[in-house]
Formats: structure tokens, C-alpha cells, sequence
């Protein structure tokens, strides 16, 4: 089974409102770090759930960033690399702190 598949797509995000222009391997906004659980694995959009993916974590790998999601609805957890592109001010928001930024 293919554990990866590139698709290029662009997409507004459901929680900030923001276009976001795909690159093939964009797989959150990079404004508000949220995803959406449409992938089983990565790219392949065979999820049925379609959950918002709220961004519970981060940690330090190399000389980027891991994000940890966790899906408001069916309660899954996914770790995704952050992007050169991602809002700097909230990775570090969610490093701090969750609640600040995110809510809840």
C-alpha cells in the first residue's frame, strides 16, 4: 500500500478563513496551524470522518517543527511537520500554551 500520495491543492481554511495556496505537501494553514481529518494516509483523502484537526502540540525536530492534531471529532492524532511558511507567533503560542491562541 502507498503510504504517501503529492496532490497539489489549494483550500480556505475552515477555522481561519485564509486561502491557502498548496504546494503538493501542505497539510494545515499556515496561518492558524488547523487541519482537517480527510487523509487515512497522507494525501490519499479516503478518510470519511472530515473532522476539524485542532493543533494540541509542538516540538522541536532538527531545525524545524513537529505539530500535533487531534481531531475535534473523532478524537485521532496526527504529527505533521511544520512548514517554513507556518506563523511563526503561533507555533510559539502553542508551544507556550495552547489555550492562548486555539481556545477551549
Amino acid at each position: 500500500m502507498k503510504k504517501f500520495t503529492r496532490r497539489v491543492e489549494d483550500f480556505t481554511c475552515a477555522h481561519c478563513g485564509v486561502r491557502v495556496r498548496g504546494n503538493g505537501y501542505t497539510n494545515h494553514c499556515p496561518n492558524c496551524l488547523w487541519s482537517r481529518h480527510v487523509d487515512n494516509n497522507p494525501g490519499d483523502r479516503t478518510a470519511t470522518c472530515g473532522g476539524m484537526m485542532r493543533p494540541v502540540g509542538v516540538e522541536k525536530s532538527g531545525d524545524g517543527f513537529i505539530i500535533t492534531h487531534k481531531c475535534e471529532q473523532c478524537g485521532k492524532t496526527i504529527r505533521q511537520h511544520a512548514d517554513d511558511g507556518d506563523n511563526m507567533d503561533a507555533i510559539i503560542a502553542l508551544s507556550v500554551d495552547n489555550s492562548f491562541i486555539f481556545g477551549k
